[in-house]
Parts: C-alpha cells; sequence; structure tokens
C-alpha cells in the first residue's frame, strides 16, 4: 500500500466528452495528482496527467469514458501508484442535478445510478456524462465507496419565494419544476473561503459570490445559507455565459418555434451552445475578447457590455435582498483571471460603499485576495474555487460517518 495515498480520495469530474480528475488528500488539501482526458469519443482525443511536478499529454484514442478512467488509470500505475491497493477512502463524483431525491452528498448504489438516470430529464447535457463517469469508475474500482456530491445540494433549502416559479402549480408539482440553483459546491466552498480569509464567522456574513467561468451564476448569501441564486431548474437561466443565452423572455421560445419553424431540440442547441458570448461575438474565451475590443471590434464591445450590464443587475438585486453586503466575491476562470471585468461589473458603485482598488484588482496571485480599496464599506474579494476538495471533503466525511 502506497503511504501517502492512504485516506486520499479520487474525484472525478465527468463532462459530455471530457473528464477531470484529481486524487487528493481531504484533510491537508495536497493534490497528489490530477488530470483531464478531452474530446472522449472524439477525433483527436487527448489525456493529460500531472504527477511529481511533471505533466504529460498524450494523443490517444478514447472511445468512452471507460476507457479515460483506464488510461487514467494506468497513469497513475506507471507513477508508482496502485489505485486498487493505495487506501483510497472514497471516490467522489460530481454530479450536475440531483432533482428532489438528492440534497446532500450520497453513496452510490443501483438505486441511486437509476435516480440520476431518471433525474437526467432534468439536466440532459450533463446528468448522463455524470453517469458514465459514475459507471466507469465503479467498475475499475468496486470495492471503494462511490459518493455522489450534488451542483443543486447548497440552493436546496432556498426560501419558497425564490425557489418558485409562478406557473400552474399542480404541473409544477407533478414535473418538478422548480428553482434548482447549480455551481452549489463552489458557492459553498468559496462563502466558506471568503469568512475565513475576513476573520469572519460565517453566520455573520451576509455575501455575494460570483462563480464567472464558460458557466457562470450568481448567489445571495445570508449566514452561510443561500436565499437566491441566478440559474433555476437547469444551468441556462441567469447571467450571460461562455455559450448560453441566461435570462430570456420564454415568448422568445414559442417565437423562434412559430416564426423560424425551429424545433425543441433546435432551440435548446441554440440556448446552450450557439448563444452567449459566442453568439454574439463568435468567441467566449475571454482572452480572445478583449483582444477583440483592443483591436474596435464592435460585435465583441456589445456582447461584453451586454455580460457586464448582466452581471451588475444580479449584484444590485442581490443587494437589495440582503439587506446589507458584507463582501463580493469573485471566483472561478474569469472571476478569479479577468481584472477587466472585475472592475467593470463594480465601476461607480462608490456611493453604495464598493471600492475596488485598481492595483490590487491587476495583480495576479493564485491565493485568496482583497481587491477592495482601504475605504471601501464592503469587501471585495478574489477566492479560487475548487470545487475537488470540496468534494473530496464531503465524500470522505460521508464514509466517515458510515
Amino acid at each position: 500500500m502506497t503511504a501517502d495515498t492512504e485516506g486520499a480520495v479520487l474525484v472525478f469530474n465527468a463532462g459530455s466528452s471530457s473528464l477531470k480528475y484529481q486524487l487528493v488528500k481531504p484533510d491537508t488539501g495536497h493534490v497528489i495528482a490530477d488530470g483531464i482526458a478531452e474530446r472522449i469519443g472524439e477525433k483527436g482525443s487527448s489525456i493529460t496527467h500531472a504527477q511529481n511536478g511533471e505533466s504529460v499529454t498524450e494523443e490517444l484514442p478514447l472511445p468512452d469514458h471507460l476507457a479515460a478512467v483506464r488510461r487514467a488509470e494506468q497513469f497513475f500505475a506507471d507513477n508508482g501508484i496502485d489505485l486498487t491497493r493505495a487506501g483510497l477512502a472514497a471516490v467522489g463524483h460530481r454530479v450536475v442535478h440531483g432533482g428532489r431525491s438528492f440534497h446532500e452528498p450520497t453513496l452510490v448504489d443501483d438505486w441511486v445510478m437509476s435516480e440520476i438516470k431518471r433525474i437526467a430529464t432534468l439536466a440532459p447535457l450533463h446528468n448522463p456524462a455524470n453517469l458514465v463517469g459514475i459507471e466507469a469508475a465503479r467498475e475499475l474500482l468496486p470495492d471503494v465507496p462511490a459518493v455522489a456530491v450534488f451542483d443543486t445540494a447548497f440552493f436546496h433549502g432556498l426560501p419558497p419565494a425564490a425557489a418558485t416559479y409562478a406557473i400552474d402549480r399542480e404541473l409544477a408539482a407533478e414535473y418538478a419544476i422548480r428553482r434548482y440553483g447549480f455551481h452549489g459546491t463552489s458557492h459553498e466552498y468559496v462563502s466558506a473561503q471568503a469568512a475565513g480569509f475576513l476573520g469572519r464567522d460565517l453566520a455573520d456574513l451576509d455575501q455575494i459570490v460570483l462563480h464567472l467561468g464558460n458557466g457562470a451564476s450568481a448567489s445571495a448569501i445570508a449566514g452561510g445559507r443561500p436565499i437566491d441564486t441566478s440559474m433555476g431548474m437547469t444551468p441556462l437561466e441567469g447571467l450571460v455565459m461562455g455559450t448560453r443565452s441566461g435570462d430570456i423572455d420564454p415568448g422568445l421560445v414559442l417565437h423562434l418555434h412559430r416564426v423560424a419553424a425551429l424545433g425543441v431540440d433546435e432551440i435548446d442547441d441554440l440556448l446552450n451552445h450557439r448563444s452567449g458570448l459566442r453568439g454574439l461575438c463568435g468567441e467566449n474565451d475571454f482572452r480572445s475578447i478583449s483582444g477583440l475590443i483592443d483591436a474596435g471590434d464592435e460585435n465583441a464591445r456589445r456582447a461584453y457590455d451586454v455580460y457586464i450590464h448582466r452581471l451588475r443587475h444580479y449584484i444590485g438585486a442581490y443587494a437589495f435582498e440582503l439587506g446589507k453586503v458584507d463582501a463580493i466575491t469573485f471566483t472561478a476562470g474569469v472571476g478569479e483571471n479577468s481584472p477587466r471585468v472585475r472592475a467593470d461589473a463594480l465601476d461607480r458603485l462608490q456611493h453604495f460603499g464598493i471600492v475596488v482598488d485598481p492595483e490590487r484588482n491587476a495583480a495576479t496571485s493564485r491565493e485568496a485576495r482583497r481587491i477592495s480599496a482601504d475605504d471601501s464599506a464592503v469587501e471585495v474579494l478574489v477566492v479560487p474555487t475548487n470545487e475537488e476538495l470540496a468534494i473530496a471533503r464531503q465524500s470522505a466525511e460521508l464514509v466517515a460517518a458510515l
């Protein structure tokens, strides 16, 4: 048995054509190894594995997620770790949608697998891929407890006024239609980290967390409990995202069907894959968009302005819902790495006690940091998210309690 892996958790985050993995010690947060398999089931598939300070990328056919898991297992073996004898505490899996069935970390068995499959109608782009990842890992590591951690769990207890859609209540009840919220693992982790950074009791802190990546969401968290969030029954609602539209008039869907003769699947593809920043300017990478803006591209400028407008809209709404704001925290790829977005999102809010320090905002760091000015009444932070560590800790805690 490899000593440094005793009690570690192997975390899998499966996408439709990708598989991220990380072997981490939940108590210390030490990452023993991590990697990502990309373009699974497509031409040009590859896998990158990082361990012992070295990273290697290999292009090879990966016909399915099981092949990706097996190649990852071989990478571990090549570097001296036999996962089947490594003393793993658990295998933790990110599952996007828990529906009404799951709102806490759950030990995976056949019934849980069937429920995740049933709930896939609420997240057809995500849950099937998550399920495939769980199946692949269970096949290779059948003796290690598998734990599902759900993106929707943190928002399960939203106040009814925030969770309820104003449609026929009986229809909503029959088809599980409500606001579920997503990125919950990240929002929960980051809000707790922000409180720790500030030396404040989480229960006494009212904060807005902005998870800005290719997928983006905002949350209002009062005393550690979410009172509102931007994503809804699916991850499509809310902020403008890389390829997703975010909030739109529901009548737009009917209009596209009636006038443009688009079917349900075509509209689904349009709003999830060909909208957002990509739909507006052809790019969904903020580095590319910033370059286009600087070069005078009007479409890129319009896309960026729409993105910031929607972001400020939610910040303002949540500030009023909370009544007071102690902290605004940026996280995820864009939130952690784009000073431009952070500055523009909070521009001209000095009268509301929100002042960003330009030098602090421009500084780069992988650590949690304050970017607000000394005279800012509201703390503005950048806190790196770590969903894998959060999943590992929740998985280990559940298994330890059995």
